[in-house]
């Protein structure tokens, strides 16, 4: 990241100087909001598809444009934009968290020479990042699963929440505050998953471009660093997501869950979908997850330059 990256006015100890810990939280929210705008409707493409047949193995959707197709001719342009908000709010609370939490230990990690920490120390402190911002993050994760899913259902069993505001009220009024947090080991897992690959794979993809002494510390720098972290990312955490969205989105039934735990959701869905159903949706997931990578840490790197260049030069 630009903020561990790149030297600027050197402190008293030495070290570069560096945006203030608030700023860099900040800068972190409003890189995935910035991206979100962006990549919202594959989100929803991503759910719809990784609910459809669940329980069989007739699907709903047969491939991604399929989905998106079957979206917009029943639901309209603005259907595709379904959970926005929700998706907005993610972002303001996991994002701003892991990648605040993620620059602050790298930036901490570094040796006084500049030397940044190893791939395993990378990998570590985006478990770490990640884990921590998932459950601040959890309660908007589940308004956005749902919001997402409902398309799918009948009107009369839709829950049809307003926005994501709506839907916290209603989900805590309806089936009590801890229902926010339904999900939350899986949903942490994954952002293990994730974050170990995303987030070192994006500072190792950087570092070894800029050795190979081929690119600069520029834009497309940045986003070749960025496609190979979401197709890392990709390859490694659809499993462990597809079990978190099974579990947000899932119903009491004669008052019992659906799903017992994870474990329960990959033994349903390799029994009844097949194996490769975990992997469900591989198109619309990197096509969102890429696309997402590649935005998120273009803006944040273009924030970060430009708040160096405005307060930290000279």
């Amino acid at each position: 990241m630009a903020a561990t990256a790149s030297p600027g006015a050197g402190g008293m100890d030495g070290k570069p100087r560096t945006s203030p810990k608030s700023v860099k939280f900040l800068f972190g929210g409003l890189a995935g909001m910035g991206a979100t705008v962006f990549v919202q409707p594959l989100d929803l493409v991503k759910n719809r598809m990784q609910l459809s047949g669940e329980g069989a193995k007739t699907r709903e959707y047969k491939t991604s444009f399929h989905a998106l197709t079957s979206i917009l001719k029943a639901e309209g342009l603005r259907g595709i934009y379904t959970g926005l908000s929700a998706g907005l709010l993610r972002q303001a609370t996991y994002t701003t968290t892991r990648l605040g939490i993620y620059t602050v230990l790298f930036e901490r990690l570094t040796g006084a020479d500049g030397t940044p920490p190893g791939f395993l120390l990378k990998a570590l402190i985006g478990m770490t990042a990640g884990a921590t911002g998932a459950f601040v993050g959890t309660p908007a994760e589940v308004a956005l699963i749902r919001m997402t899913a409902d398309g799918r259902l009948p009107a009369d069993q839709r829950r049809g929440y307003k926005n994501v505001f709506n839907a916290l009220v209603r989900i805590a009024r309806e089936e009590g505050v801890p229902t926010l947090w339904r999900g939350c080991i899986p949903t942490m897992a994954r952002a293990v998953v994730v974050n170990a690959a995303q987030l070192a794979s994006y500072s190792q993809s950087k570092q070894f471009l800029l050795d190979s002494g081929y690119f600069s510390d520029n834009i497309l720098c940045h986003f070749c660093a960025s496609m190979i972290s979401g197709l890392v990312t990709t390859a490694a955490s659809m499993p462990v997501d597809i079990v978190k969205t099974r579990i947000q989105n899932m119903r009491m039934i004669d008052g019992k869950p659906e799903y017992k735990n994870g474990l329960d959701v990959l033994a349903k869905v390799v029994r009844y979908e097949g194996f490769f159903s975990l992997w469900k949706g591989f198109t619309p997931y990197y096509a969102r997850l890429g696309p997402h990578t590649v935005l998120t840490f273009i803006f944040l790197e273009q924030m970060n330059k430009a708040y160096k260049r405005l307060f930290l030069s000279g």
